[in-house]
């Protein structure tokens, strides 16, 4: 039963080529929203491959589109995660009316039955709290790590020289943070299972989407914080996620275009192209400082090849020209979200 007056919420699901992955999350959702008020919406972000067609069928013979809560819509064109969750964010509840909150989540994550009850609740009772993140685990149940600082020239140094007793020296600049033990709240969030506020999205705008993929969901949040909305952590929200569905991150050779696109963007937007030129150099330092210790002592550099070439050549050609939203397209094609 739903209560009158009750605050509404829109789930969103993305999908990109993982059409049976994604019904198994639409299942989940479907579950997780007993009892709230509001709709799920899932966008096919332009697969070509079918996918739309089989999710419609599907949830349509299973009767779970019955009461009008579940809709699939086609995004049109590829834009990247940013641009297809605005897709969803933009086509607003069934009636056409705006949710009290949004809440993002990826196609490859399963939010246990109460997991987006307890993100509405804590939004509900802290209106400090603009957006709040889920407690992301495996299958097995091992943590995900999801909760971050804001990426700073301290922490490319940090990240890239991967040195003991730098990590301690600048612990409080590193990029990832430990997985609060209580709800808390943190820089960012990994948007695989977000809740945001719509007055927050009308305050600050949606998804950039000169981001493909990757930094999105920090660029949000950062804008987010800037006019003091809070990101916050909440560990009662628990969602299983298997990580890198579509993305096919952890079969990469080499890290595609769109990546270092998409980190330039990030620097040059939030902090101007010279302190963005700076990161990289410190990245570059940091990493070849890493590079060369373990030459010496014969160890693999765990890095993907070319990594620090690419990321030079790239952001030098950045600095000296402006940048456009535009990636390579043969990039584009393979991959959707994160």
């Amino acid at each position: 039963m739903i209560a009158r007056n009750s605050p509404t919420v829109l789930t969103i699901i993305l999908n990109y080529k993982t059409a049976e992955m994604t019904l198994k999350s639409v299942d989940a959702a479907r579950r997780a929203m007993e009892g709230i008020a509001g709709s799920i919406v899932v966008v096919d972000n332009h697969s070509e491959d079918g996918s739309y067609e089989r999710i419609s069928t599907y949830i349509a013979q299973e009767g779970w589109d019955a009461d009008g809560r579940i809709r699939v819509i086609e995004a049109g064109w590829n834009g990247g995660f940013g641009a297809g969750n605005n897709v969803g964010i933009r086509a607003g509840l069934p009636d056409g009316t705006k949710p009290d909150y949004v809440y993002i989540l990826n196609s490859d994550a399963f939010p246990a039955e109460d997991s987006i009850q307890a993100l509405l609740e804590h939004l509900e009772k802290t209106p400090e709290a603009g957006f709040a993140g889920s407690y992301i685990h495996g299958d097995a149940g091992e943590t995900h790590l999801t909760s971050f600082r804001f990426p700073s020239i301290a922490s490319e140094f940090e990240s890239a020289i991967r040195l003991g007793p730098i990590t301690r020296l600048l612990r409080n600049r590193r990029v990832p943070i430990d997985t609060p033990k209580e709800t808390t709240p943190v820089d960012w969030l990994a948007g695989a299972s977000m809740m945001m506020r719509q007055s927050v999205l009308d305050d600050i705008g949606l998804f950039d989407e000169t981001f493909f993929l990757y930094f999105e969901e920090t660029d949000l949040c950062r804008r987010a914080a800037k006019v003091g909305h809070r990101v916050d952590y909440v560990v009662e929200s628990r969602v299983a996620h298997i990580g890198s569905a579509s993305t096919g991150m952890k079969r990469w050779k080499r890290i595609p275009s769109y990546w270092y696109d998409s980190r330039w963007h990030y620097f040059s937007k939030n902090h101007g192209r010279a302190y963005a030129a700076l990161a990289t150099l410190m990245h570059v330092l940091g990493g070849g400082l890493h590079s060369l210790r373990c030459l010496l002592l014969r160890r693999d550099r765990h890095m993907k090849p070319g990594f620090l070439t690419t990321m030079l050549v790239h952001d030098l050609q950045a600095l000296v020209r402006r940048p456009t939203t535009s990636n390579l397209q043969d990039d584009r094609d393979t991959v959707s979200q994160s």
